[in-house]
């Protein structure tokens, strides 16, 4: 009899490697921005060295993310990690700039793919469109938002989905209650 092998917790370390490789850098590159060596940030992926938090805020500005990000590891129970993440467990990620609130649905950065639960506050609206090398579908559960795509501009109501693979996109949520979206975004890029 064959037992399956139990999924491994996911760390910090493996969080970090995820996000380097995705925003197609080498350790040698992100070592080299950080000032640190490469055999330092190597133990740090593998869970080796522990980072200070001036260690964190500049690998996080180096990786382009929110120091909540690194800092939100929950613990789950053993039997949880790495495969469920429960509301109250679940990661911040973003500045929360603009109004806009998100929190990772996945356990972990290590997929090919992250779930992200987005609450567009009421009358916000991002300042820039945003390009980024992905492919990202969502689905609105909850009040309404307008998304331009490229040229186009939708409202979106509960029950819509959206895809946009890589071109210019922004979010306006112009109304009066705030507009609750499922986003899945391939590769990972918080």
């Amino acid at each position: 009899m064959q037992h399956a092998t139990p999924a491994l917790p996911r760390t910090l370390g493996a969080d970090l490697r995820a996000l380097r490789k995705t925003r197609g850098l080498t350790l040698a590159a992100l070592a080299d921005r950080l000032g640190r060596s490469v055999g330092w940030l190597s133990q740090v992926e593998r869970d080796l060295s522990e980072p200070s938090v001036t260690d964190l805020r500049h690998i996080a500005a180096a990786l382009d993310v929110s120091v909540s990000m690194l800092f939100g590891q929950a613990q789950a129970p053993a039997e949880e990690a790495g495969l469920i993440v429960r509301c109250g467990a679940r990661r911040p990620i973003g500045s929360g700039a603009a109004g806009l609130i998100e929190e990772l649905l996945s356990p972990d950065l290590t997929d090919d793919f992250e779930m992200v639960h987005s609450t567009f506050q009421p009358h916000s609206v991002i300042g820039e469109r945003v390009t980024r090398p992905t492919q990202e579908v969502g689905y609105l559960i909850s009040g309404k938002l307008d998304l331009e795509i490229g040229a186009r501009r939708f409202t979106l109501h509960p029950g819509d989905s959206f895809r946009i693979r890589g071109e210019p996109f922004r979010w306006i949520n112009p109304y009066d209650d705030p507009a609750v979206a499922i986003w899945v975004i391939a590769p990972p890029v918080y």
